[in-house]
Protein backbone atom coordinates (compact mmCIF):
# COMPACT_ATOMS: atom_id res chain seq x y z
CA UNK A 1 0.00 0.00 0.00
CA UNK A 2 1.30 3.46 -0.93
CA UNK A 3 2.45 5.76 1.86
CA UNK A 4 -0.01 8.61 2.41
CA UNK A 5 2.27 11.59 2.99
CA UNK A 6 1.31 15.06 4.18
CA UNK A 7 2.42 16.44 0.79
CA UNK A 8 0.05 14.06 -0.99
CA UNK A 9 -2.85 15.06 1.23
CA UNK A 10 -2.03 18.74 0.66
CA UNK A 11 -1.97 18.27 -3.12
CA UNK A 12 -5.37 16.55 -3.12
CA UNK A 13 -6.86 19.12 -0.78
CA UNK A 14 -5.75 22.00 -3.02
CA UNK A 15 -7.01 20.33 -6.20
CA UNK A 16 -10.35 19.14 -4.80
CA UNK A 17 -11.27 21.73 -2.18
CA UNK A 18 -12.26 18.90 0.16
CA UNK A 19 -11.35 18.72 3.86
CA UNK A 20 -8.06 17.34 5.11
CA UNK A 21 -9.51 14.23 6.76
CA UNK A 22 -11.65 13.50 3.71
CA UNK A 23 -8.58 13.79 1.47
CA UNK A 24 -6.61 11.46 3.69
CA UNK A 25 -9.42 8.90 3.63
CA UNK A 26 -9.79 9.22 -0.15
CA UNK A 27 -6.09 8.53 -0.66
CA UNK A 28 -6.17 5.58 1.73
CA UNK A 29 -9.17 4.11 -0.10
CA UNK A 30 -7.41 4.48 -3.45
CA UNK A 31 -3.84 3.42 -2.61
CA UNK A 32 -2.45 6.95 -2.92
CA UNK A 33 -3.71 7.49 -6.48
CA UNK A 34 -4.53 11.24 -6.76
CA UNK A 35 -6.85 10.91 -9.76
CA UNK A 36 -8.75 8.00 -8.25
CA UNK A 37 -8.98 9.86 -4.96
CA UNK A 38 -10.42 12.91 -6.74
CA UNK A 39 -13.03 10.71 -8.40
CA UNK A 40 -13.83 9.12 -5.04
CA UNK A 41 -14.36 12.56 -3.47
CA UNK A 42 -16.63 13.58 -6.33
CA UNK A 43 -18.65 10.40 -5.93
CA UNK A 44 -19.09 11.16 -2.24
CA UNK A 45 -20.09 14.75 -3.01
CA UNK A 46 -17.07 16.09 -1.15
CA UNK A 47 -15.33 17.81 -4.06
CA UNK A 48 -18.15 20.20 -4.85
CA UNK A 49 -16.58 22.86 -2.67
CA UNK A 50 -13.74 23.36 -5.16
CA UNK A 51 -16.11 24.54 -7.87
CA UNK A 52 -17.92 26.85 -5.48
CA UNK A 53 -14.88 28.49 -3.90
CA UNK A 54 -14.43 31.14 -6.57
CA UNK A 55 -17.89 32.63 -6.10
CA UNK A 56 -18.41 35.66 -3.88
CA UNK A 57 -19.94 34.86 -0.50
CA UNK A 58 -21.14 38.12 1.08
CA UNK A 59 -24.39 36.97 2.70
CA UNK A 60 -24.68 34.65 5.69
CA UNK A 61 -24.84 35.32 9.42
CA UNK A 62 -23.06 36.92 12.35
CA UNK A 63 -23.36 35.03 15.65
CA UNK A 64 -22.52 35.81 19.27
CA UNK A 65 -21.92 33.45 22.19
CA UNK A 66 -21.34 34.42 25.83
CA UNK A 67 -20.67 32.92 29.23
CA UNK A 68 -20.97 36.15 31.21
CA UNK A 69 -17.39 37.35 31.60
CA UNK A 70 -16.36 36.35 28.09
CA UNK A 71 -18.06 36.55 24.70
CA UNK A 72 -17.20 35.80 21.09
CA UNK A 73 -18.56 36.98 17.76
CA UNK A 74 -18.09 35.20 14.42
CA UNK A 75 -19.05 35.80 10.81
CA UNK A 76 -19.79 32.96 8.40
CA UNK A 77 -20.65 33.90 4.82
CA UNK A 78 -22.78 32.29 2.14
CA UNK A 79 -23.59 33.32 -1.41
CA UNK A 80 -27.29 33.95 -0.82
CA UNK A 81 -29.54 35.12 1.98
CA UNK A 82 -31.65 32.03 1.31
CA UNK A 83 -28.92 29.78 2.71
CA UNK A 84 -28.71 32.00 5.81
CA UNK A 85 -32.22 30.76 6.63
CA UNK A 86 -31.21 27.11 6.26
CA UNK A 87 -31.40 25.17 9.55
CA UNK A 88 -28.14 23.31 8.88
CA UNK A 89 -26.29 26.54 8.17
CA UNK A 90 -27.72 28.27 11.25
CA UNK A 91 -26.78 25.32 13.46
CA UNK A 92 -23.24 25.39 12.07
CA UNK A 93 -22.84 29.13 12.75
CA UNK A 94 -24.19 28.79 16.30
CA UNK A 95 -21.85 25.89 17.03
CA UNK A 96 -18.83 27.75 15.64
CA UNK A 97 -19.63 30.74 17.88
CA UNK A 98 -19.72 28.41 20.89
CA UNK A 99 -16.35 26.93 19.86
CA UNK A 100 -14.91 30.44 19.51
CA UNK A 101 -15.49 31.01 23.24
CA UNK A 102 -12.84 28.41 24.00
CA UNK A 103 -10.08 29.47 21.57
CA UNK A 104 -7.73 32.43 21.42
CA UNK A 105 -7.75 33.42 17.76
CA UNK A 106 -9.20 32.83 14.30
CA UNK A 107 -6.58 30.31 13.17
CA UNK A 108 -7.22 28.24 16.28
CA UNK A 109 -10.96 28.38 15.59
CA UNK A 110 -10.56 26.97 12.09
CA UNK A 111 -8.51 24.05 13.38
CA UNK A 112 -10.62 23.43 16.51
CA UNK A 113 -12.81 20.33 16.65
CA UNK A 114 -16.36 20.87 15.48
CA UNK A 115 -18.93 19.68 18.08
CA UNK A 116 -20.04 16.07 17.61
CA UNK A 117 -17.52 15.47 14.85
CA UNK A 118 -13.98 14.21 14.33
CA UNK A 119 -13.38 17.08 11.89
CA UNK A 120 -12.21 20.64 12.35
CA UNK A 121 -14.55 23.60 12.00
CA UNK A 122 -12.95 24.46 8.65
CA UNK A 123 -13.35 20.92 7.30
CA UNK A 124 -16.91 20.71 8.61
CA UNK A 125 -17.75 23.86 6.67
CA UNK A 126 -16.21 22.33 3.53
CA UNK A 127 -18.46 19.32 4.04
CA UNK A 128 -21.47 21.64 4.46
CA UNK A 129 -20.59 23.34 1.16
CA UNK A 130 -20.80 19.96 -0.50
CA UNK A 131 -24.14 19.25 1.14
CA UNK A 132 -25.85 22.59 0.47
CA UNK A 133 -24.13 23.27 -2.84
CA UNK A 134 -23.20 26.91 -2.27
CA UNK A 135 -19.89 28.59 -1.48
CA UNK A 136 -19.44 29.45 2.20
CA UNK A 137 -16.63 31.05 4.14
CA UNK A 138 -15.68 31.13 7.81
CA UNK A 139 -14.53 34.73 7.59
CA UNK A 140 -13.55 36.07 11.01
CA UNK A 141 -13.93 35.93 14.79
CA UNK A 142 -13.09 38.10 17.78
CA UNK A 143 -13.75 37.98 21.51
CA UNK A 144 -13.69 40.07 24.68
CA UNK A 145 -13.19 39.08 28.32
CA UNK A 146 -13.22 40.77 31.70
CA UNK A 147 -11.91 39.64 35.07
CA UNK A 148 -14.84 41.24 36.94
CA UNK A 149 -18.04 42.46 35.33
CA UNK A 150 -19.77 41.38 32.14
CA UNK A 151 -19.37 41.20 28.39
CA UNK A 152 -22.79 42.10 27.00
CA UNK A 153 -23.94 41.27 23.49
CA UNK A 154 -26.55 42.37 20.99
CA UNK A 155 -27.71 41.03 17.63
CA UNK A 156 -29.40 43.31 15.12
CA UNK A 157 -31.79 41.98 12.45
CA UNK A 158 -31.98 38.69 14.31
CA UNK A 159 -32.52 35.53 12.27
CA UNK A 160 -32.55 33.31 15.35
CA UNK A 161 -31.18 33.15 18.89
CA UNK A 162 -27.76 34.82 18.77
CA UNK A 163 -27.83 35.07 14.95
CA UNK A 164 -28.28 38.13 12.73
CA UNK A 165 -26.80 40.77 10.43
CA UNK A 166 -24.87 42.81 13.01
CA UNK A 167 -23.28 41.46 16.17
CA UNK A 168 -21.86 43.65 18.95
CA UNK A 169 -19.94 42.89 22.15
CA UNK A 170 -19.33 45.42 24.94
CA UNK A 171 -16.96 44.70 27.84
CA UNK A 172 -17.52 46.40 31.22
CA UNK A 173 -15.26 45.94 34.22
CA UNK A 174 -17.07 46.36 37.56
CA UNK A 175 -17.93 44.58 40.78
CA UNK A 176 -21.53 45.80 40.60
CA UNK A 177 -24.69 43.74 40.09
CA UNK A 178 -24.19 41.59 36.98
CA UNK A 179 -27.80 41.80 35.80
CA UNK A 180 -27.85 45.59 35.89
CA UNK A 181 -24.44 45.76 34.23
CA UNK A 182 -25.65 43.45 31.48
CA UNK A 183 -28.80 45.55 30.94
CA UNK A 184 -26.74 48.71 30.41
CA UNK A 185 -24.18 46.76 28.37
CA UNK A 186 -26.88 45.59 25.99
CA UNK A 187 -28.12 49.17 25.57
CA UNK A 188 -24.58 50.33 24.80
CA UNK A 189 -24.21 47.44 22.35
CA UNK A 190 -27.42 48.59 20.62
CA UNK A 191 -25.92 52.09 20.49
CA UNK A 192 -22.74 50.69 18.87
CA UNK A 193 -24.81 48.80 16.30
CA UNK A 194 -26.57 52.05 15.36
CA UNK A 195 -23.65 54.52 15.39
CA UNK A 196 -20.60 52.39 14.50
CA UNK A 197 -18.12 54.52 16.47
CA UNK A 198 -14.57 54.94 15.25
CA UNK A 199 -12.97 54.16 18.61
CA UNK A 200 -13.64 53.66 22.31
CA UNK A 201 -12.13 56.96 23.47
CA UNK A 202 -9.71 59.68 22.39
CA UNK A 203 -6.64 57.71 23.39
CA UNK A 204 -7.58 54.82 21.11
CA UNK A 205 -8.16 56.88 17.94
CA UNK A 206 -5.57 56.04 15.29
CA UNK A 207 -3.03 58.92 15.18
CA UNK A 208 -3.23 58.87 11.38
CA UNK A 209 -6.99 59.47 11.56
CA UNK A 210 -6.44 62.40 13.93
CA UNK A 211 -3.77 63.95 11.71
CA UNK A 212 -5.89 63.47 8.58
CA UNK A 213 -8.90 65.13 10.21
CA UNK A 214 -6.81 67.97 11.60
CA UNK A 215 -5.21 68.64 8.21
CA UNK A 216 -8.59 68.72 6.46
CA UNK A 217 -10.04 71.12 9.04
CA UNK A 218 -7.03 73.47 8.87
CA UNK A 219 -7.26 73.60 5.06
CA UNK A 220 -11.00 74.29 5.29
CA UNK A 221 -10.34 77.21 7.62
CA UNK A 222 -7.63 78.58 5.30
CA UNK A 223 -9.97 78.27 2.34
CA UNK A 224 -12.42 80.42 4.29
CA UNK A 225 -9.74 83.11 4.39
CA UNK A 226 -8.67 82.68 8.03
CA UNK A 227 -5.03 83.37 8.98
CA UNK A 228 -3.12 80.22 9.88
CA UNK A 229 -2.91 81.00 13.62
CA UNK A 230 -6.67 81.62 13.75
CA UNK A 231 -7.31 78.51 11.66
CA UNK A 232 -5.36 76.35 14.12
CA UNK A 233 -7.39 77.70 17.07
CA UNK A 234 -10.64 77.08 15.22
CA UNK A 235 -9.57 73.52 14.51
CA UNK A 236 -9.15 72.71 18.20
CA UNK A 237 -12.86 73.36 18.74
CA UNK A 238 -13.79 71.32 15.68
CA UNK A 239 -11.60 68.43 16.84
CA UNK A 240 -13.60 68.30 20.09
CA UNK A 241 -16.71 67.83 17.97
CA UNK A 242 -14.90 65.13 15.97
CA UNK A 243 -14.20 63.20 19.19
CA UNK A 244 -17.78 63.66 20.41
CA UNK A 245 -19.12 62.24 17.16
CA UNK A 246 -16.67 59.35 16.78
CA UNK A 247 -15.54 58.16 20.23
CA UNK A 248 -18.02 55.80 21.90
CA UNK A 249 -17.68 57.16 25.42
CA UNK A 250 -18.19 60.76 24.24
CA UNK A 251 -21.12 60.08 21.90
CA UNK A 252 -24.65 61.18 22.84
CA UNK A 253 -26.31 57.99 24.10
CA UNK A 254 -29.05 56.91 21.67
CA UNK A 255 -31.11 55.62 24.61
CA UNK A 256 -30.93 59.03 26.33
CA UNK A 257 -29.45 61.77 24.05
CA UNK A 258 -29.20 64.16 27.03
CA UNK A 259 -26.22 62.21 28.33
CA UNK A 260 -23.17 60.48 26.84
CA UNK A 261 -22.36 56.78 26.89
CA UNK A 262 -19.53 57.44 29.34
CA UNK A 263 -21.76 59.46 31.68
CA UNK A 264 -24.44 56.75 31.59
CA UNK A 265 -21.85 54.21 32.77
CA UNK A 266 -20.70 56.60 35.51
CA UNK A 267 -24.28 57.10 36.71
CA UNK A 268 -24.96 53.37 37.00
CA UNK A 269 -21.63 52.91 38.77
CA UNK A 270 -22.70 55.39 41.45
CA UNK A 271 -26.05 53.62 41.79
CA UNK A 272 -24.36 50.25 42.22
CA UNK A 273 -21.59 51.55 44.48
CA UNK A 274 -18.90 50.26 42.13
CA UNK A 275 -17.10 52.08 39.33
CA UNK A 276 -17.85 50.87 35.80
CA UNK A 277 -15.16 50.96 33.14
CA UNK A 278 -16.13 50.23 29.54
CA UNK A 279 -12.94 48.52 28.38
CA UNK A 280 -13.77 47.65 24.79
CA UNK A 281 -16.30 46.83 22.12
CA UNK A 282 -16.45 44.82 18.89
CA UNK A 283 -18.88 45.34 16.04
CA UNK A 284 -19.26 42.83 13.19
CA UNK A 285 -21.50 43.81 10.29
CA UNK A 286 -22.30 41.07 7.80
CA UNK A 287 -20.39 41.42 4.55
CA UNK A 288 -18.56 44.61 5.58
CA UNK A 289 -15.59 45.13 3.28
CA UNK A 290 -16.52 42.36 0.85
CA UNK A 291 -16.69 43.55 -2.74
CA UNK A 292 -19.95 42.28 -4.15
CA UNK A 293 -20.25 41.55 -7.85
CA UNK A 294 -22.88 43.69 -9.55
CA UNK A 295 -25.00 41.54 -11.85
CA UNK A 296 -26.21 43.09 -15.13
CA UNK A 297 -28.94 40.64 -16.07
CA UNK A 298 -29.95 42.54 -19.19
CA UNK A 299 -26.41 42.34 -20.55
CA UNK A 300 -26.22 38.66 -19.59
CA UNK A 301 -29.41 37.83 -21.49
CA UNK A 302 -28.25 39.85 -24.48
CA UNK A 303 -24.95 37.98 -24.53
CA UNK A 304 -26.72 34.62 -24.44
CA UNK A 305 -28.99 35.73 -27.26
CA UNK A 306 -25.94 36.69 -29.31
CA UNK A 307 -26.80 40.37 -29.49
Amino acid sequence: MAQITAALVKELRESSGAGMMDCKKALSENDGDIQAAQDWLRQKGLAKAAKKSGRVAAEGLVAVASNGTSAAVVEVNSETDFVAKNDQFQTFVKNVADVALGVDNFDALKEASYPGSDKSCADSLTELVGTIGENMNLRRMDKLSVSNGVVASYIHNAAGEGLGKIGVLVAMESEGDADKLNALGKQIAMHVAATNPLSLDRDSVDPEDIERERTVLIEQAKEAGKPEEIAIKMVEGRMRKFYEENCLLEQAFVIDPDTTVGKAAEALGKELGSDIKVTGYIRFELGAGIEKKEEDFAAEVAAVAGK
